[in-house]
């Protein structure tokens, strides 16, 4: 095992021998490193202040990702570069073509939001030649300001590139030199690391994995760490040990094996997306309002799964996809896996189907075939980067004869574990898709849930809700003319 955590902070080589497992990227930039720049404005991955930069290897390419440094544990950064805003300045103090759109669009105000605004859009930056204005807005989604106003940062972000081209960033040129310092880094040994609160470790193979999780039974996960990192920032709890799961290349493979994908357990939700939306254009806007970009750059498939949450985006319409979750565990000499249905993996709130010593490895989605009818819809109070109040999806069948011979109805936020309406469901099979069919499957909702009344909604409003979700997917695949998503009407509005 290696005991020493390497990465790049800028150009600069890091090396640390000793580190507390949840020690966060924000509090080490400010505490130790006195690198100011970076804020903390909610410490819960949810304002953007604390909005950094974060370069690593992806199939021997060098991959930007703007990340929330105020849940982040340092330790998941080995083998990866560090940007901040402070390295965005040239050698003579000169501004970066960002930040210098900024001062041309008077896109800050008190400057306290102003440091993530920009690391967003570096980001995007490296990522991404020209930027559409959707793009852009889609991009700032995890950054909020409560004094200027989004329009001068929007035009900072088209404006970019005006300031000087892309092809002609540093950081962009760079790119190749980079890839190989952090290529030099990364190794197949299992980081190891102690501090005074606990230990970490980062396996680089399903096998050192599997042996640590083995050992380690009572080890907390870490995949993204954009739910374990609020349970040290507002839970102060200490977790020990931890094992991160981020350098097991195998577990973020994303395979189209003809018939299914097989999705790999650490893959991101930005990568997540761009699979499901080959599936459903819901499954794209589904994923795209799943949380900010920090948040789908950092979280992964395998967490929203294992974290249990019954709120949680994907599950429902996953198990309405009637995926298969894949589990793992060391048995003796070798890897023991267990396939089950990804609905009977959640038992109760917070517990699920998960045996001493396993992990979750990946997530098998069967496509949709010929006859079938898809709909995902998200209810939350905000539109963008909220959590759900309600989460609908839901798969038809249908027979020749326009009957439904077969229906999944998956819910989340309507009771303890993501759950089918298993009665509603029942009172579609044989009838026609009609609505006749659904005020039938409404008024069964009823004895499938007991909604709790919560900060986010109502019992009476989410089974309302509930209801109303169907409604909208009847009128979506029977009514095409009739605009049912705000995305639709935005655009139809802004085509006159």
């Amino acid at each position: 095992m290696r005991k020493r955590l390497r990465f790049l902070l800028g150009d600069e080589f890091i090396e640390i021998d000793r580190c507390e497992p949840t020690l966060t990227v924000l509090d080490w930039l400010r505490l130790e490193k006195r690198m100011t720049g970076s804020k903390e404005g909610c410490a819960e991955g949810d304002c953007g202040a604390c909005t950094v930069v974060v370069g690593r290897l992806d199939r021997e390419r060098l991959r930007y990702e703007a990340i929330n440094a105020c849940i982040r544990f340092l330790p998941t950064l080995d083998g990866c570069q560090l940007l901040t805003v402070e390295h965005l300045k040239g050698a003579d103090g000169s501004l970066h073509p960002v930040q210098q759109a900024m001062v041309d669009c008077h896109g800050s105000q008190c400057g306290f939001c102003t440091p993530g605004f920009v690391m967003s859009l570096f980001a995007l930056r490296l990522n991404e030649a020209e930027p559409d204005i959707a793009r852009i807005e889609d991009a700032l989604a995890g950054n909020l300001c409560r004094c200027t106003g989004y329009e001068p940062i929007i035009a900072a972000g088209h404006r970019m590139d005006e300031v000087a081209p892309r092809e002609a960033d540093r950081f962009f040129r760079a790119r190749d030199t980079v890839a190989a310092r952090l290529a030099a880094l990364n190794d197949a040994e299992t980081l190891a690391l102690e501090g005074n609160r606990g230990r970490f470790y980062a396996p680089a193979n399903l096998e050192a994995l599997a042996d640590l999780v083995a050992a380690h039974p009572q080890a907390t996960l870490v995949a993204g760490a954009t739910d374990v990192g609020l349970w040290v920032t507002k839970a102060m709890r200490q977790l020990d040990p931890v094992v991160y799961l981020g350098r097991v290349e195998a577990l973020r493979a994303i395979v189209d094996a003809g018939d299914h994908l097989r999705l790999g357990a650490m893959a991101s939700h930005v990568d997540v997306r761009d699979a499901l939306a080959a599936l459903s254009p819901q499954l794209d806007e589904l994923m795209r309002r799943f949380g900010g970009e920090q948040v789908r750059n950092a979280g992964t498939i395998g967490g929203n799964i294992a974290n249990g949450s019954p709120i949680g985006d994907l599950p429902p319409a996953l198990i309405a996809l009637d995926a298969t979750l894949v589990l793992a565990r060391h048995s003796g000499t070798r890897l023991e896996r267990r396939s089950i249905p990804l609905e009977s993996f959640f038992i109760e709130y917070r517990k699920q189907d998960r045996h001493p010593g396993e992990f979750v490895e990946a997530v098998l989605v069967p496509k949709l075939a010929d006859g079938m009818l898809f709909h995902a819809s998200k209810v939350s109070k905000r539109f963008d980067e909220d959590i759900s109040a309600i989460c609908g999806a839901f798969r038809l069948t249908l027979a020749d004869d326009g009957r439904i011979s077969e229906a999944r109805l998956a819910y989340g936020g309507m009771a303890g574990i993501p759950k089918r309406a298993a009665t509603a469901e029942a009172a579609l099979i044989g009838r026609p898709w009609n609505d006749e069919a659904v005020s039938a499957a409404i008024a069964a909702l009823s004895q499938d849930f007991k909604p709790l009344d919560d900060m986010r909604a109502s019992a009476h409003y989410r089974l309302k809700v509930a209801g109303n979700l169907l409604r909208r997917f009847l009128i979506e695949t029977t009514q095409s003319d009739t605009r049912t998503r705000v995305a639709g009407l935005l655009a139809e509005a802004a085509h006159g």
